[in-house]
């Protein structure tokens, strides 16, 4: 933890990043310019599907809200009459081959996000081979797939690229790792189709999102109450994503005085690491809690969140996918 503070000092702050930091950052970048050169050339094989692409995705490390905007833009696709599903890597997860998940995935098995989706109710494939994971979604009756978090997934032939940037870290140096937060240069978010800023103030070419928490759910039963009646309250805050520290300051502005525990992002959580002895209510991210039902306590809770865009942004990706060929 003690390299990862050091570098996020250089990356989003005003230290200087290690000098070791800059020959790898150059011989990252030979690898992603040769990569790509390999795809252009075909060396590389990309894999069409017969269905329509939606890439969502980050050139930084670190969370940006991908997987809320994901789910945003399945439920806009099924608006317009599609039947969307969802393809991932399954991040911290075990499994490696394609796989369909079930009425119960399990996340130690499929990954944290998968199971978040899927628990929305969209079909979800997971596996390393992306283009595999994303026929089993065809053969299920999809006519539309989205893959979260694939950007740099070259394998999937895309008809559209969104990305999403934290609209308070920004691209922070915007050097590539490890010297800086980039897994590309500055020029990839210039080229995507659609760019989304979350939080913070959004250039000129960006659409604005905003993640809102309003309610909190138990972990055990139906129990829901809004979020603004823990407020004035100690809570102990649970996040295990890429920047814990909007999730606990999204408590702190409804008035909640927050203990914080910053776990790594996807987290594979213990019962005893959630053992605080004091009664005080627990207050969890959406994607966290998927991890935890199993040994949950009455007085945990989930805040889950809902990705707000402009109308302008659903309304330019209908026009964007109305013009695709491939239906």
């Amino acid at each position: 933890m003690a390299l990862v503070d050091t570098l996020e000092a250089a990356w989003y702050g005003d230290a200087r990043a290690p000098w070791w930091t800059r020959p790898l950052a150059a011989l990252y970048s030979t690898v992603i310019h040769l990569r790509r050169a390999l795809y252009h050339l075909g060396w590389l094989r990309r894999v069409q599907l017969d269905a329509p692409v939606i890439v969502i995705g980050n050139i930084s490390v670190g969370g940006t809200g991908k997987t809320p905007l994901t789910i945003a833009v399945v439920e806009a696709l099924r608006t317009q009459g599609y039947r969307p599903g969802v393809v991932s890597r399954g991040y911290g997860g075990s499994q490696r081959e394609p796989m369909l998940l079930g009425d119960k995935p399990d996340p130690a098995q499929v990954g944290d996000e998968p199971c978040l989706i899927h628990v929305s109710g969209v079909p979800v494939a997971v596996g390393r081979d992306r283009p595999a994971a994303a026929q089993l979604l065809l053969d299920a009756g999809c006519n539309v797939l989205v893959a979260d978090d694939g950007l740099q997934h070259y394998a999937l032939a895309r008809d559209v690229e969104i990305g999403v940037v934290d609209g308070t870290r920004r691209f922070g140096n915007e050097r590539l790792l490890p010297a800086g937060p980039l897994r590309e240069p500055m020029q990839r978010w210039e080229r995507l189709n659609f760019r989304v800023c979350n939080g913070g103030t959004p250039a000129a070419d960006e659409y604005p999102m905003r993640l809102r928490g309003q309610v909190a759910m138990s972990l055990t039963d139906a129990r829901k109450q809004p979020l603004r009646d823990f407020g004035g309250q100690r809570v102990h805050a649970v996040a295990a994503i890429g920047h814990p520290e909007r999730f606990f300051d999204s408590l702190r502005a409804a008035g909640i005085e927050v203990i914080p525990h910053a776990f790594a992002d996807h987290h594979v959580f213990a019962a005893a690491e959630l053992d605080f002895a004091d009664g005080l209510p627990v207050l969890m991210t959406d994607k966290d809690a998927v991890k935890c039902r199993a040994f949950a306590q009455p007085h945990w809770w989930r805040v889950p969140v809902r990705a707000e865009l402009p109308a302008a942004f659903f309304k330019a990706l209908a026009a964007r996918m109305s013009r695709l060929s491939r239906h």
